[in-house]
C-alpha cells in the first residue's frame, strides 16, 4: 500500500511539472503576442518618420505644422489646415456623439425592458457594420443638402461640404461603438449596487447617475477613446463631404480637409515627387502622434480614476 502511494505521489508531482511547464510555456507565448504589437507599433512610427526626414531636412517641424499654405509645387507643405481639420472635425463628432451614446446606453442599460434591448441590439450592430463609403454616400445625399439649407438659414453661405457635415457622419459612424460598449459597463455594475441604493432611498435617476455611471467611468473614456481612434483615422465618408479644401475652417459651414483625406487623395499620384511623398508621410505620422497623445491623455485619465477608487 506504501508503494501505491508513493507511485500516486509520483505521478502528482510529474502532473505539476507538466502543467508548470505548460503554463511557462503559454505565459512565453502571451508575452510573445504582445511584445510583437508593440514592435509593429513602433515600426510603424520608425518607417513613416524615416520616409518623412527628406522633407525634415529642408524645412524645420514647427515650420510643418504651423504654415497655413500648401502650395506642393512650389515646395510649401504647411500642414496647418490638415491637422485644425482633423482635430476640428474629430472633437466636434466626439461632442455630438458622447451625449447621445451615453444617454442611449443608459435607457439601453437601466431603462428599457428586455424584448426592446433584443430587437434594438441588431440594429446597432447592423450600424457597426455598414462600410464608411455608404456613409459617404448617404452624408452627400442628406447631410450636405440639410448643413446648406441650415447654414443659410443661419446666413452662412455654404455649399455644405463643410465641417459639421464631416463631424456629422463621424459622429453617426462611431455611435455604434460607443453605445455598445457603454452598455456592457453599464450593465456589468452589480444588482446589488443599484438595490442597495435604492434601499437607502434614491430614485432610479439617482442610482443611475451616482452609483452606475460613477462606477463605470473607466469603461466609458474607454468607450470613448476608442470612438476617438475610429474618428481620427476615418477616410473615405469625410473625404466625401468635408470639402476637402486646404484652408484653416473658420466656421462650422465652412470646408475642411483633414489629414486622412489628404493621405487619400494624393498618396497614388505623388509617389513619383520624393519631396511631396515625404510631406504626406510626414502627415500620417502626425496623425499617429495625435492618435496616439489622446490615447496616452486617456490612459492617464484612467490610472488617476484608478488612483482616488483606491
Amino acid at each position: 500500500m506504501g508503494r501505491a502511494w508513493g507511485e500516486m505521489g509520483t505521478r502528482v508531482i510529474h502532473s505539476l511539472r507538466a502543467r508548470s511547464r505548460q503554463d511557462r510555456v503559454v505565459a512565453w507565448v502571451l508575452r510573445i503576442a504582445l511584445a510583437s504589437v508593440n514592435v509593429l507599433t513602433v515600426l510603424i512610427a520608425v518607417g513613416l518618420l524615416l520616409k518623412s526626414m527628406p522633407i525634415l531636412r529642408t524645412q524645420s517641424l514647427g515650420k510643418l505644422l504651423l504654415s497655413s499654405t500648401w502650395k506642393p509645387l512650389q515646395s510649401q507643405f504647411g500642414l496647418l489646415p490638415f491637422l485644425s481639420g482633423t482635430i476640428a472635425t474629430t472633437v466636434l463628432a466626439m461632442l455630438l456623439a458622447v451625449p447621445v451614446c451615453l444617454l442611449s446606453a443608459v435607457y439601453l442599460a437601466e431603462y428599457a425592458r428586455s424584448r426592446v434591448r433584443n430587437w434594438i441590439a441588431p440594429v446597432i450592430d447592423l450600424l457597426a457594420g455598414i462600410p464608411s463609403v455608404v456613409y459617404g454616400l448617404w452624408g452627400v445625399l442628406v447631410i450636405v443638402p440639410a448643413v446648406r439649407v441650415l447654414g443659410k438659414a443661419l446666413g452662412y453661405s455654404t455649399t455644405g461640404y463643410s465641417l459639421l457635415a464631416g463631424a456629422t457622419i463621424l459622429g453617426i459612424m462611431v455611435a455604434p461603438i460607443i453605445i455598445s460598449i457603454c452598455t456592457e459597463v453599464l450593465r456589468a455594475v452589480p444588482t446589488e449596487a443599484r438595490e442597495t441604493a435604492l434601499a437607502l432611498g434614491l430614485t432610479r435617476w439617482e442610482v443611475t447617475r451616482h452609483v452606475v455611471l460613477c462606477s463605470s467611468r473607466r469603461g466609458i473614456l474607454a468607450a470613448v477613446v476608442l470612438g476617438f481612434a475610429r474618428a481620427a483615422g476615418e477616410t473615405m465618408a469625410v473625404l466625401m463631404v468635408v470639402g476637402n479644401v486646404p484652408r484653416v475652417p473658420s466656421s462650422l459651414f465652412a470646408p475642411a480637409y483633414p489629414l486622412p483625406a489628404l493621405i487619400a487623395n494624393n498618396y497614388g499620384e505623388m509617389m513619383s515627387i520624393p519631396m511631396y511623398d515625404s510631406a504626406l508621410m510626414m502627415a500620417a505620422f502626425v496623425l499617429l502622434v495625435v492618435v496616439a497623445l489622446f490615447n496616452l491623455a486617456a490612459r492617464l485619465a484612467l490610472l488617476r480614476f484608478a488612483r482616488d477608487e483606491q
